[in-house]
């Protein structure tokens, strides 16, 4: 479990930048709980594959995350702390976000059974996973669907939906990064907190918004006219102007022009340009 937070912005700019020192600051605070690794992922020019720095380490007082967050380079970035599920490894080889194939995935959910995830893998695409996690496996399907699918966008919704038939009530939360585009999947179905999650959780006095919908993802449009970037992020923190996602779906926001495009689960042909 984990939280999410991407950037895409008609210039290059650093997320810290991009959504202020109050939400970065708010953002930061979630290490409480979210101390078992971090990770950015950036794209610095349309046309560029993206780049990434991961640590095993808690992102506070990190001069290595400070770095990565300030970098001004990236016109798209995305950025994950990490909560290690249980029975999972905090080492960086399973620190998100996970590059491989010019494309970079972060991912904020829990997939279980996993070892059912390998069984849905081609031998290639098994054989490029490096760590243990659920996760990499899950982006390596997106990968493998890549191979067919006309967009990254189809190929993410076609994983997503898969997986909604095979694990239906797991949380498939991601942010994709690659081929000029920011892909957000908003699906976690009916994922709640376990309880002994509640208890760590009102513990570190955390935001409300954990309890109520931890899952959730949003988008907020910046500037005047929302012209000025588009930020999506987990619940938990900010007070950017922010806008419900719609649930069971992916959205693609292109490097191009801002533009996002929304691709329900089951309906690969519905698409809504905004």
């Amino acid at each position: 479990m984990c939280r999410l937070l991407g950037v895409v912005s008609p210039t290059p700019v650093s997320i810290a930048a991009a959504v202020g020192d109050a939400v970065m600051a708010d953002f930061v605070a979630l290490t409480k709980i979210h101390g078992d690794g971090w990770g950015v992922a950036g794209v610095d020019r349309v046309g560029d594959d993206p780049h990434v720095t991961v640590s095993a380490g808690s992102a506070l007082d990190d001069p290595d995350f400070a770095a990565a967050t300030h970098d001004p380079r990236p016109a798209a970035s995305l950025l994950h702390l990490r909560w290690a599920t249980n029975g999972l490894a905090v080492e960086p080889r399973n620190s998100h976000p996970f590059l491989t194939d010019g494309l970079a995935m972060a991912h904020n959910g829990s997939i279980k059974p996993m070892d059912t995830l390998d069984g849905l893998l081609e031998p290639a695409v098994a054989a490029s996973v490096r760590g243990t996690t659920d996760s990499e496996r899950y982006f390596g399907l997106i990968r493998q669907h890549r191979s067919t699918a006309p967009t990254l966008a189809e190929a993410v919704r076609r994983a997503v939906a898969q997986l909604r038939h095979s694990h239906p009530d797991a949380s498939l939360n991601a942010l994709v990064l690659g081929e000029d585009q920011l892909v957000v999947v908003h699906a976690h179905a009916h994922s709640r907190l376990l309880a002994e999650d509640v208890e760590e959780i009102s513990a570190t006095d955390l935001p409300s918004e954990h309890l109520e919908d931890y899952f959730a993802l949003r988008i907020a449009r910046l500037g005047r006219d929302g012209d000025a970037g588009i930020v999506v992020g987990s619940t938990g923190f900010g007070d950017l102007p922010w806008e419900p996602l719609p649930p069971e779906s992916v959205v693609a926001i292109s490097m191009h022009d801002l533009s996002v495009t929304t691709h329900p689960l089951g309906a690969p042909e519905a698409t809504r340009p905004t």
